[in-house]
């Protein structure tokens, strides 16, 4: 019997090791992959205009680990995804530090490539993060959401998988 895809989630404090997530994923697939896609993202200034100094993460624990594994059901159910890691840092995070990752292994790169996207899209919408930022002066003021992150994640509303 065939071995279910899985997707490791972690929601943690500390820095994580992008080339280790890569090699974890494509030792899960045991050479089965024909493609991985990695996304990682840092913190930036949100404040046009003004220099972010730090972001500052909270989350729902609990919740936030089950939602990010429902969209990481979806995306397996959309694509042909053969396993998939998603680590998102909360706490206090410096500009410039490493802030979410996102990889996705499939045969066919086209899978891979929508089925990161779509983890992306959803977790910016649907995963329960709050954010505040700190800017250099000292300011601190809560990162709203943006509208254009809910017209992208809406794309997945009506787009067809991939044939890969």
């Amino acid at each position: 019997m065939p071995e279910l895809p899985t997707c490791v989630i972690a929601v943690q404090t500390h820095d994580f090791d992008y080339g280790a997530l890569y090699d974890e994923l494509r030792r899960s697939c045991a050479g089965q992959a024909g493609a991985i896609v990695c996304f990682a993202g840092l913190v930036r200034d949100f404040a046009p205009g003004q220099d972010t100094d730090s972001l500052y993460l909270e989350h729902y624990p609990g919740m936030c680990e089950r939602e990010l594994q429902a969209i990481a059901d979806e995306a397996f159910q959309r694509w042909a995804v053969q396993a998939c890691r998603i680590v998102h840092r909360v706490g206090e995070l410096a500009r410039g530090d490493q802030i979410v990752f996102a990889g996705v292994a499939s045969a066919h790169r086209g899978d891979a490539f929508q089925a990161a996207q779509f983890i992306m899209d959803a977790l910016k919408t649907r995963a329960p993060f709050w954010k505040r930022e700190t800017l250099r002066s000292g300011e601190r003021l809560w990162v709203e959401a943006r509208d254009s992150d809910q017209v992208q994640a809406q794309q997945w509303d009506t787009a067809r998988p991939s044939a890969g």
